[in-house]
């Protein structure tokens, strides 16, 4: 891959970490928010009946963030191998399997509408046991969701890692990476640990990190001048068309 070519994989990547930002924001933030009442599965089943399109858009919405994560595990791979094929090999197993783990996560979601608006099942189940119902599955998307995030959290590091020795993006934004990394890390830590010391500011330097790399992707992309020739770089994933 040429420098021409790694810059269009750098602005199809800065597209990518944008559209996963704001897909996230919508499905795993302000749909939730709404919708589910801590502690209370009662109103939270009538919340999900009351706006049943808005619960199954936010679960549609999740799948276009998965498919970014997923494309971006193979343009960062691309961006990153020639700084080290093996640490980026690995950041992308890290990135695929943190997509999966969510996903399993994300079914428990989605699964717990369905005493509500599948009338067939609604229909053998009493009041409370579709509140039981409601209230186990998304406990168990809660913590399916904040038990595993560490692995999301270890293939930012080393992407960060990569960034920061690579001569082709800003040392900042790596370091930036690096923190958001550990801050995932160690929320994972804490919610299993030590859930009373958990809070969602160490969610922060994610949030930071991902907005200024995808404002550099889409704005900077790399350093032409300083993308390793072709020769040295041959193999890196097959040609971005």
């Amino acid at each position: 891959m040429n420098a021409i070519e790694a810059n269009r994989c750098a602005r199809i990547a800065g597209f990518l970490v944008l559209a996963s930002i704001f897909a996230g924001g919508f499905a795993e933030v302000y749909v939730p928010g709404r919708l589910l009442a801590p502690s209370d599965p009662a109103a939270t089943a009538n919340n999900i009946f009351d706006s049943a399109t808005l619960f199954r858009a936010s679960f549609v919405v999740y799948l276009v963030e998965a498919i970014c994560d997923i494309t971006l595990a193979l343009l960062f791979l691309s961006l990153l191998r020639p700084v080290s094929p093996h640490i980026s090999m690995l950041a992308a197993f890290f990135g695929l399997v943190s997509t999966a783990s969510f996903a399993v996560a994300e079914l428990f979601y989605f699964t717990s509408s369905i005493p509500i608006l599948d009338p067939d099942v609604r229909d053998h189940l009493t009041p409370d046991e579709v509140n039981i119902f409601v209230y186990v599955s998304l406990m168990l998307y809660q913590y399916g969701g904040s038990v595993f995030m560490v692995f999301y959290g270890i293939a930012t590091f080393l992407r960060g890692y990569l960034v920061y020795r690579s001569s082709y993006f800003p040392n900042w934004l790596g370091v930036l990476m690096l923190i958001a990394g550990v801050g995932f890390a160690i929320k994972n830590v804490l919610v299993v640990l030590a859930p009373q010391f958990d809070s969602d500011l160490l969610l922060a330097p994610m949030f930071v990190a991902m907005i200024c790399l995808a404002c550099w992707l889409l704005v900077k992309g790399v350093d032409q001048r300083l993308w390793p020739p072709p020769s040295s770089a041959d193999l890196v994933s097959p040609k971005i068309e």
